[in-house]
């Protein structure tokens, strides 16, 4: 049976890139057309549980009580404090930093407010807006499956680019992310497929590679 687009695509990606001192990430980028992206509700915000996981670190931070933060010790990459809150809102650029290295925030839900008040300008763009977590429930599980997910966000650009394993996972796993990814998003965008013009696949330092649509369902 002939290769289809995607696993030609894969092949080519994982042999004719150099080697390279760092596990290289391989993401897939998508254009689409035919949609308004001006209007907020016609973007694509999506979060998605990878079947077969990011294939690479995921940086998680807690933000809770003391309670909370005992349970993310051992969990969690960062954990702070409602204290903590006030110093970066005072040091916007310090936490910027922090920003950028966390994928993914938690927050205790009775801190959900003043996290939005005093954090919303910097996570929000970012779309790292913490997920909300009653007080005192145990944070392992949402850990877990944040550290198996990718963020699928357009915001108002027709292309947007997605992570979908590294170069060290095999073929079948990465295929497996990808068709996840592609039946989740087209499950959300108003004519499925029809809004989707190309669809691309690189690795971190190689050329993309055009994968037909059709391939991905």
């Amino acid at each position: 049976m002939a290769e289809d687009s995607l696993a030609l695509a894969l092949k080519e990606i994982k042999q004719n890139g150099k080697e390279r001192k760092f596990l290289e990430s391989i993401e897939m980028a998508v254009n689409l057309k035919d949609v308004d992206l001006a209007d907020p509700k016609n973007r694509v915000n999506e979060e998605i549980i990878l079947p077969n996981g990011r294939g690479k670190d995921t940086k998680v931070a807690i933000i809770g009580s003391d309670e909370l933060k005992s349970k993310a010790k051992g969990i969690a990459d960062f954990v702070y404090g409602p204290e903590d809150l006030s110093k970066f809102a005072e040091d916007k650029k310090n936490f910027k930093k922090i920003a950028n290295q966390v994928d993914f925030f938690i927050a205790e839900s009775t801190l959900m407010a003043t996290v939005g008040k005093t954090l919303g300008q910097v996570l929000g763009p970012r779309g790292k807006i913490p997920k909300p977590v009653p007080p005192g429930q145990d944070p392992a599980s949402i850990v877990s499956n944040l550290r198996k997910t990718v963020r699928v966000r357009s915001r108002d650009r027709r292309t947007f680019h997605v992570l979908v394993g590294t170069k060290k996972m095999s073929d079948k796993e990465i295929r497996e992310n990808i068709l996840a990814i592609m039946k989740r998003l087209t499950g959300k965008l108003e004519k499925g497929t029809g809004n989707i013009e190309s669809v691309y696949i690189k690795s971190t330092m190689g050329k993309a590679v055009k994968v037909n649509t059709g391939d991905l369902q």
